[in-house]
């Protein structure tokens, strides 16, 4: 085991690799302070910088740029450092996103320097939403604006849960053009006129950066600019199915967890309820079978995020030959909303279980194993899986499809 308080990664001797030890080390570094940064509300930033020198972030890109890994593959490390700490797993959804969107396939010269910035570990955020933006029956246009001010292209707006984006490099801000078109805007986190506000106060997930992002006439290089027309796979259908089961991916993280945590509250028990079958918790058979619930519940989370995932490598692959596969795109965003069905109830009720095995002294706020269903809750009030469960069943019924945007 490394001590990564101090190991430069340069210095280390074996790869840093999906599947590698090095990354395993990492996560059991990021799974040791999770409880306490939750606790004390302490930002992760020396846990993302040590990820940022892993190059965690660059897993997508092409082999000879340090990456090389498969969807199946990006979702399992997912999984893991979801496990680890679901908050640091999190502020990856929308960088993978943005690679998946942005960077694999593009020849763009404009877009080398972002694909530099993730290649070198940079972390990627998002600002897109907007609360006062009408969603259904057909979105609005953006309220950020990006306009020719007479001294260049200047920024402003307001964005909500902007997720990542207090740790972030880059941000892709969502703007409309003085065209009336939409533009994505990639810029430096710490450019003049970017102000990130760290008001996110959710019951769960508390570090993961969600708060405000204000622009004020923030100076932008016609390069920083990609109009919507000028960017086709950020308008290929299902696009958003990626970001979507990366939250399921974490989810089945914590259902490792929530196994992880009660194996360990199990054992380090010293006595057992008066009643109990068994004078050692550990040799409870009704306590045994909870661990092996948890057991289960975990295997199938993770098993069933997999599953869908080899469906995205199915895109991925067709759209790296040329084609455009909506029916292969259908299958995946399918894939993902059953997967967040099943996943996040299972991880709620893993979340729940972990205390049948401890009594009524697991639920203190030293050990602060409750945040495992708060982070679960929040995670899966992302896009209800109520929606999800009915299209789903409408589609098995009459074959109509998913939306083939937004939360689908």
């Amino acid at each position: 085991m490394h001590d990564f308080t101090t190991t430069d990664f340069a210095d280390l001797e074996y790869e840093i690799a999906p599947g590698s030890p090095a990354l395993r080390d990492l996560y059991d570094h990021i799974a040791a302070g999770a409880s306490s940064r939750d606790s004390d509300r302490t930002h992760p930033h020396d846990v993302l910088d040590l990820l940022r020198q892993a190059r965690f972030g660059a897993l997508r890109l092409a082999r000879p740029e340090g990456g090389g890994a498969s969807l199946r593959e990006v979702f399992q490390e997912a999984i893991l450092l979801g496990a680890a700490d679901p908050n640091v797993a999190h502020i990856y959804r929308n960088h993978f996103t943005f690679v998946e969107r942005f960077l694999l396939g593009s020849t763009d010269a404009r877009r080398q320097p972002w694909r530099e910035t993730v290649r070198r570990g940079g972390i990627v955020g998002l600002a897109s939403t907007e609360l006062g933006r009408k969603q259904i029956g057909g979105a609005t246009p953006f309220q950020t604006s990006l306009i020719d001010s007479g001294d260049g292209l200047r920024l402003n707006g307001t964005k909500y849960y902007s997720t990542g984006t207090l740790y972030a490099d880059l941000i892709l801000v969502r703007a409309i053009a003085a065209n009336g078109e939409g533009v994505a805007v990639v810029i430096p986190t710490d450019r003049a006129g970017v102000e990130r506000v760290d008001d996110w106060d959710g019951i769960g997930q508390r570090l993961t950066g969600t708060g405000t992002t204000n622009f004020h006439n923030v100076l932008v290089d016609p390069d920083d600019v990609v109009a919507d027309g000028d960017n086709p796979d950020f308008l290929l259908p299902f696009t958003s199915s990626i970001a979507q089961l990366f939250l399921t991916a974490v989810n089945a993280g914590i259902t490792l967890a929530t196994w992880r945590d009660a194996k360990a509250l199990l054992k380090g028990r010293g006595r057992n309820f008066y009643y109990a079958p068994a004078p050692l918790a550990d040799d409870d058979p009704l306590l045994q079978q909870t661990i092996g619930q948890l057991s289960a519940n975990a295997f199938a989370a993770e098993a069933t995020v997999l599953a869908a995932a080899e469906v995205f490598d199915q895109v991925a692959a067709a759209r790296a030959a040329g084609q455009e596969p909506r029916a292969l795109a259908h299958d995946a965003s399918v894939a993902a909303a059953k997967a967040k069905v099943i996943v996040d109830e299972l991880a709620l009720r893993s979340a729940t279980a972990l205390f049948d095995v401890g009594g009524a002294s697991a639920a203190t706020k030293g050990k602060n194993l409750d945040r495992h269903w708060r982070n679960a809750r929040t995670l899966a009030s992302h896009n209800p899986a109520i929606y999800k469960a009915q299209l789903v069943g409408v589609y098995d019924l009459h074959g109509t499809h998913l939306p083939l945007l937004g939360f689908f």
